[in-house]
């Protein structure tokens, strides 16, 4: 069957002049909607929609396309009954539409304005799309103008599209509509009801980045998806600039590593693995912390996944290759720390756009049949609402541990323990049943370095046993959200061995 006839109105006009060119010299008669017309009118004959539905253009262009002569000549079966009653209205088929749709993501990602964005929402070339995908064995659609040159070739070779094309055109059509119309209802969900108030039906949105080589596991496969309209700098939108491609886990690990040292505005750097840091520190200098992170565990750290908060230079470059690492994450490197890097073959580089901190919105964790949804634990640090519990108060020294601790133990699989000094870590226990158990893994981990430490929890400490099996080591002080119904025995234990007790208020529980 050949194609005759095309209908064109495209907001994104990328490569359109050309594929009209082809098309006339095809012989295919091109219809074309108000600004689209315009453009083509000089290049090939057009004939205006107006033409065809005997109305002009209505509404400040709200009213193009919506009329029975342009969806009857879409949706018709090309069966003797559909295409007799195309013939009695004097309707002429049109087989492929060529639609995209106006730029709502951009409009809104350049203001917030309601009335801007609602003039932006597009009626008649949804419907188009639709229409043309519904009878896609019949009439082909076009959303994509990276397409063009593949629509031309087929043409060529047989003057029709092919049923397998039509099929990926369709369900391109219909993908490109719901991303549309779940970019409006976010928009709008944001602007009325806000992020905390969610709706009845969750529709989400993503595009695939890359298939992975395997999930968790070599038996489970695995592909990466980033959200449309992410604009926090993270792993989704971080680019590789060296190294094999990433895995699964170098994905989840990396993740992991950016988002405890985007919790810092002084150089910050992790180190992580499975998910859980074995080193965390905060330095003067990105080589500093490099250095001091690396101490917390160094046999943990071999083969960890690195996350920086600020641009790699040659100094922390050189500490970082002088053993094996998965991942360096970073909003930059030197040219001479990507020399120093690079010699590594297989060691993966990802660059993320500047760190302008957390964006609130919704964490999600699937379980088999369902999803859990939360706004995002990443509520400023207020000190403010802390509070002393203990009878003594505590240092300087100590209370900038329990802040830089606070940060960090939001960060460690739940039940977390981690012991501090003010600018990092040395010790960490991670994901325990019991808490006193990931105190003492934490103790265990520090390798005698607990002295003048603070211990950190992310859930409220239940008895006095970590309070007293932290003391014996000769930790000072303990920051904890409190709210245990034995706070009272548990402070006392503090009081016993002349320790500082903090209650936050809130918990960092992390699963």
């Amino acid at each position: 069957m050949k194609i005759k006839r095309a209908l064109i109105s495209v907001s994104d006009k990328r490569g359109i002049v050309d594929f009209a060119k082809r098309l006339h010299e095809l012989g295919v008669e091109i219809v074309a909607t108000g600004g689209t017309a315009e453009l083509l009118k000089d290049s090939v004959p057009v004939v205006p929609i107006s033409s065809i539905t005997g109305f002009p253009e209505m509404l400040d262009g709200r009213v193009k396309t919506l009329h029975p002569k342009i969806h009857a000549a879409i949706l018709a079966k090309r069966i003797p009954e559909h295409l007799r009653q195309l013939e009695d209205h004097e309707i002429t088929p049109i087989d492929l539409v060529v639609v995209n749709l106006y730029p709502f993501k951009k409009t809104i990602e350049e203001s917030d304005d309601l009335e801007r964005a609602l003039e932006n929402i597009d009626i008649g070339g949804v419907a188009l799309i639709r229409s043309a995908a519904k009878n896609y064995r019949d009439v082909a659609v076009v959303v994509n103008p990276s397409r063009y040159a593949e629509i031309i070739e087929e043409l060529e070779e047989g003057e029709d599209i092919s049923e397998a094309t039509r099929e990926r055109l369709a369900v391109e059509a219909f993908l490109h509509t719901a991303e549309y119309d779940d970019t409006i209802s976010s928009f709008l969900q944001k602007k009325f009801m806000g992020v905390k108030e969610f709706p009845e039906s969750l529709n989400l949105r993503y595009q695939k980045i890359q298939e992975l080589s395997y999930g968790e596991n070599p038996h489970q496969e695995a592909a990466f998806y980033r959200e449309l309209d992410v604009t926090e700098s993270c792993v989704a939108n971080a680019v590789q600039l060296h190294g094999k491609t990433l895995s699964f886990n170098n994905i989840y690990d990396a993740n992991s590593a950016f988002e405890l040292v985007k919790e810092f505005e002084e150089p910050a750097v992790a180190i992580i693995k499975h998910t859980n840091p074995c080193g965390a520190a905060i330095g003067k200098t990105i080589s500093e912390a490099y250095r001091k992170a690396h101490e917390t565990d160094p046999v943990s750290a071999y083969g960890g996944i690195v996350g920086l908060n600020r641009e790699v230079d040659k100094e922390t470059a050189e500490q970082i290759v002088s053993t094996f690492k998965e991942v360096i994450i970073a909003p930059g490197f030197t040219d001479e720390a990507l020399d120093i890097l690079k010699q590594k073959k297989n060691l993966r580089l990802l660059k993320t756009p500047p760190i302008t901190g957390f964006h609130q919105g919704w964490d999600m964790k699937k379980v088999v049949g369902g999803i859990l949804v939360e706004t995002r634990d990443v509520a400023k640090l207020d000190p403010s609402r802390f509070q002393v519990v203990s009878k003594r108060k505590p240092t300087e020294s100590e209370w900038k541990a329990a802040l830089f601790g606070w940060r960090v133990v939001k960060h460690v699989k739940s039940n977390a323990i981690v012991l501090v000094t003010e600018d990092m870590v040395v010790g960490i226990g991670a994901g325990q049943m019991s808490r006193v158990d990931a105190a003492r893994i934490a103790i265990e981990k520090s390798g005698g370095r607990t002295k003048g430490t603070v211990l950190c929890s992310d859930g409220f400490i239940p008895f006095r046993d970590t309070v007293d099996e932290a003391a014996k080591v000769g930790v000072t002080a303990v920051i904890q959200p409190g709210g245990s119904k034995r706070d009272a025995q548990v402070t006392a234990a503090a009081d016993e061995h002349d320790m500082v007790m903090i209650h936050t208020g809130e918990r960092h529980f992390k699963h």
